[in-house]
């Protein structure tokens, strides 16, 4: 009969036929490295995106408001990750994070709005 060993540390198993590790920390560490480096790569522009949305949020409680490059910058903001776009009919262009809306005025300002809705 051949031996099974765990696909993580290549102890061998024993227990169920149809078992393919020694313990739950294998069986984690395994599935951490197969899906790894996209699942980073996604989790690092997420956290971008909660981070500008909160900060948005912070400065926008009551869902418009104006604000200065220089504040958003200072707390973290990150003007190139966005979740979308919304051109009005004028030509005005808003960048969303999430429901969190920003577009640039005159003399470094910005308008922040929250999307209806």
């Amino acid at each position: 009969m051949e031996q099974r060993i765990c696909l993580e540390c290549g102890e061998p198993l024993r227990g169920r036929a149809d078992q393919k590790f020694c313990n739950d920390l294998c069986r984690n560490a395994w599935n951490n490295k197969k899906g790894g480096a996209p699942t980073n790569y996604m989790r690092k522009i997420n956290r971008i995106l909660k981070n500008n949305r909160a900060i948005l949020l912070g400065l926008n409680p009551e869902d418009k408001t104006s604000t200065l490059k220089v504040i958003l910058e200072k707390q973290g903001f990150n003007f190139n990750y966005f979740t979308h776009t919304y051109t009005t009919q004028n030509g005005r262009v808003y960048y969303f994070c999430y429901e969190q809306g920003y577009s640039e005025l005159e003399n470094n300002k910005y308008l922040l709005v929250k999307k209806e809705g």
